[in-house]
């Protein structure tokens, strides 16, 4: 029953602190092996040994394989081609970015779910959206400029436009689970995602990948389980808590990001950073609000 979700709020925000960990690790993976490593073979191996965990939590729920049965086969082949595009765009801007910065860029996802909303699903423009879109670009412009002036061609500048385009994208996967997920269980979702994600990644096979070395290998495979931990963590913490008791935990979600930078690979989190993040995040929570007012609405 629906009011179980709402009883729960402390196993959701829980959950949600967990996703961000587990997020976290998938994103130091990918960057410890990304000057080695090329961007389609961590995809691959990001996306086959994600399947383990998810494929054992459905087991567990024993809806395995019946929930993979689906209606919507070119909409899962939709949303699956803009997640897998996604993860080709994220990967590539943490080999250029700290992971931190990353990670902030793709909070950007539920503003574009706003402005997607009233292009493509003719929803209304409020004030919630207007106010998301300002503080969002807001944001973006505090975090970019400083890069630019420092005039270092270390690829910085490459890495924002990666990872803000991986956030559009990942906006339109997910408008696109709006729009399936009338008549397609979650666990389908996931499994048709990270399927075609593994496609896509193999289909880079002929442009070259990398002998793995022993911790490589050992990387990618964490890389892929702790995504799929990651995924199965977040669905349960929007199962238990609603989006706006879970908003403000994005901050805590962004502390690992900003240890990991500074423990592992001894990079300090920037000024422009630390003004870029709560105007993005004021961004993300509007745009978060107004999602829950489109949903009850449609109840």
């Amino acid at each position: 029953m629906d009011i179980s979700h709402q009883e729960r709020p402390t196993k959701g925000i829980l959950l949600r602190i967990l996703s961000g960990v587990l997020f976290t690790g998938m994103l130091v993976c990918i960057k410890a092996v990304s000057d080695d490593v090329p961007v389609g073979q961590s995809v691959f191996y990001r996306s086959l040994f994600a399947l383990l965990p998810i494929v054992i939590f459905l087991m567990i729920r024993r809806e395995f394989p019946k929930a993979l049965a689906t209606r919507r086969p070119l909409g899962h082949l939709l949303r699956s081609g803009l997640g897998a595009a996604a993860m080709f765009c994220s990967f590539s801007a943490v080999a250029f970015l700290p992971v931190a910065e990353a990670t902030l860029l793709a909070q950007l996802a539920p503003v574009f779910m706003a402005i997607g909303g009233v292009l493509l699903l003719g929803e209304k423009f409020s004030l919630y959206r207007a106010g998301a879109i300002v503080l969002a670009l807001a944001g973006m412009a505090v975090l970019v400029i400083p890069g630019l002036n420092s005039g270092a061609d270390d690829g910085r500048l490459l890495g924002y436009v990666l990872g803000t385009l991986g956030a559009l994208l990942t906006a339109g996967a997910l408008l696109t689970v709006r729009r399936i997920s009338r008549t397609e269980t979650a666990g389908s979702i996931a499994f048709y995602f990270i399927v075609v994600a593994s496609l896509a990644g193999l289909a880079t096979l002929p442009l070259g990948w990398a002998s793995l070395s022993h911790s490589e290998f050992g990387l990618l495979v964490l890389s892929g389980l702790f995504g799929g931990a990651g995924h199965i963590a977040m669905t349960l913490a929007f199962r238990y808590a609603e989006v706006s008791r879970l908003a403000p935990f994005e901050y805590v979600a962004l502390a690992w990001p900003v240890i990991a930078d500074w423990v592992l690979f001894g990079i300090p989190v920037s000024s422009g950073f630390l003004l870029a993040l709560p105007l993005m995040l004021s961004g993300v929570a509007l745009a978060a609000m107004e999602g829950r007012r489109f949903r009850q609405r449609a109840k």
